[in-house]
C-alpha cells in the first residue's frame, strides 16, 4: 500500500503543472518518488540503481549533444526554414511538423525525434508568433503515431520484435496502413480543435535565424546520417549515438563545454528517477495479478476481446508506461494467441495509448520538459486532445490491423 501511495503522489506531481502545496515541478516530483520507493522498502538501493535504464539515459544524452552541435551550426534554422517555406497558413506549418515528426519517428526512435525537433518547433513558434500548445501536442502525438509503423520506431516495438520473431517488412506492412489513416484523422482533429489559434495568415519572423556555418555543418550532418544508419542496421541505439558523439569530439577538436551546457540535465534526472518509480510499482506484482485475472476476456479473435485488450493496454500504458506494460503483457500474448495479429495489436495499442495523457509516453514528457521555459504543458491541457486522438486511433487503427491481417491471409 505504501508503494502505491508513493506512486500516486508521484503521478500527481508529474501530471500536474505545479501544485500549490508542493510547487516543485515534474523532475523534482519524480526524484521525490524515487527516494520514496527506496524509503518504503519497495526497492533496495541496489535494485533502484538496476531499475534505471542506462541505455535510455545514454541515448537521450547523446542525442541532446548531437542536437546541440546541429544548433551551433545553424542547422536548426535550416529545419525551421524548410518547415515554413511556401506555407500560406499556420495549419500548413502544423501539418508539416506532424508529417516530419511521424516520418522520422518511423525510422528513428520517437524519443530521439522529440529531443531534436522540440527546440526547432519552439523557436519556430516564438519567431513566427504561433501558438505553442497545438504545435507541441502535434509534435509529440505524431511522433508516437509515426513510431507505431515500424519495429525501430519505439522501444516497445523493439521488444515485441524480439518476442514475436516477426520480420521488419511483415510488421511494417501490417502497421503502416493504420498509421497513415490515423495520422490523417489526427491532423483533422488538430485543425478542428485549434481552429481559432491556427486561423489567419502566417506571420513573417520577428528576428532572423542563426545563419548556418558553412565550414562545419557537414561534419555533424554526416555523423547524424551514420548514426541513423546504425539504428537501421540494428546496432545498439545508445552506443551508436555515443559513438557519434565521440566522432564529433574528434572532428571538432575543441573544448565541448558549450555543448555540455546545452544538455538538459534536469530531463536526464527526471527519467532516471521515473525508472525507479516504475520499478517499484512493478515489484508489487499487482499488474501481473491483474492480467491473470482478466485473461478469460482478453482475446484476439473476437471484437469484444480486441476491445478488452485495447482498453487494458491503454490504461496500463498510462499507469506504468508502455515499455514495462509490454514486458508484463508479452508473455500473456505468447500464451493466449502468439499470432502476427496479436503482436501487432499489442504494439499498436501500447504505442497509441501514449497519446492519451501527458504521462503516457516518454516522447510526450520530453516535449513538455524541453519546452517548459516557454510554456508548461499541463496534464488536462494535453488530455483534451489526447482523449480524442487515442479514441480515433484505437477505433480506426485496430480494425485496420484486422483487415490487413485478413488480406495477408495470416
Amino acid at each position: 500500500m505504501l508503494t502505491l501511495a508513493v506512486f500516486g503522489l508521484t503521478f500527481v506531481l508529474i501530471a500536474g503543472r505545479r501544485l500549490r502545496a508542493l510547487p516543485i515541478g515534474r523532475p523534482a516530483g519524480a526524484l521525490l518518488g524515487a527516494v520514496g520507493m527506496v524509503a518504503v522498502g519497495a526497492l533496495s538501493p541496489e535494485e533502484a540503481y538496476a531499475a534505471i535504464d542506462a541505455g535510455t539515459i545514454a541515448l537521450l544524452l547523446a542525442m541532446m549533444m548531437l542536437g546541440a552541435w546541429l544548433e551551433e551550426d545553424g542547422l536548426m534554422a535550416r529545419g525551421e526554414a524548410a518547415l515554413t517555406r511556401g506555407a500560406s497558413s499556420p495549419f500548413v506549418v502544423l501539418a508539416r511538423v506532424s508529417l516530419v515528426s511521424a516520418a522520422l519517428s518511423a525510422i528513428l526512435v520517437n524519443d530521439t525525434v522529440c529531443v531534436l525537433m522540440t527546440p526547432v518547433v519552439v523557436q519556430l513558434c516564438l519567431r513566427r508568433g504561433l501558438p505553442l500548445v497545438p504545435f507541441l501536442i502535434s509534435l509529440a502525438a505524431s511522433a508516437n503515431l509515426g513510431s507505431a509503423a515500424t519495429q525501430v520506431g519505439n522501444p516497445q516495438n523493439m521488444l515485441i520484435a524480439g518476442m514475436s520473431g516477426m520480420s521488419f517488412v511483415d510488421f511494417t506492412l501490417r502497421c503502416l496502413p493504420a498509421t497513415v489513416l490515423c495520422l490523417v484523422v489526427q491532423l483533422g482533429l488538430l485543425r478542428w480543435m485549434y481552429r481559432g489559434a491556427l486561423a489567419g495568415p502566417l506571420h513573417e519572423p520577428t528576428s532572423p535565424p542563426t545563419p548556418p556555418n558553412g565550414t562545419t555543418r557537414w561534419s555533424v550532418v554526416l555523423v547524424m546520417i551514420g548514426v541513423v544508419l546504425g539504428f537501421l542496421f540494428g546496432l545498439d541505439l545508445a552506443w551508436t549515438a555515443l559513438g557519434g558523439v565521440a566522432l564529433m569530439l574528434l572532428l571538432r577538436r575543441e573544448d565541448p563545454r558549450g555543448v555540455f551546457a546545452r544538455v538538459d540535465w534536469t530531463l536526464l534526472v527526471f527519467f532516471a528517477a521515473l525508472f525507479v518509480v516504475v520499478g517499484g510499482v512493478e515489484r508489487t506484482g499487482l499488474l501481473g495479478q491483474g492480467f491473470a485475472a482478466l485473461a478469460p476476456i482478453l482475446r484476439f479473435d473476437t471484437a469484444a476481446g480486441l476491445a478488452a485488450v485495447s482498453l487494458v493496454i491503454t490504461l496500463g500504458s498510462n499507469l506504468v508506461s508502455n515499455v514495462p506494460l509490454v514486458m508484463l503483457f508479452g508473455p500473456y500474448v505468447e500464451a493466449l494467441s502468439p499470432t502476427p495479429l496479436a503482436w501487432t495489436v499489442l504494439a499498436w495499442t501500447a504505442t497509441v495509448a501514449g497519446n492519451l495523457t501527458l504521462v503516457g509516453s516518454v516522447a510526450n514528457l520530453i516535449v513538455a520538459e524541453a519546452a517548459r521555459e516557454h510554456h508548461e504543458l499541463g496534464f488536462w491541457e494535453y488530455l483534451r486532445f489526447g482523449f480524442f486522438t487515442t479514441l480515433s486511433s484505437l477505433g480506426l487503427g485496430v480494425p485496420m490491423l484486422v483487415l490487413v491481417d485478413a488480406l495477408l491471409g495470416a
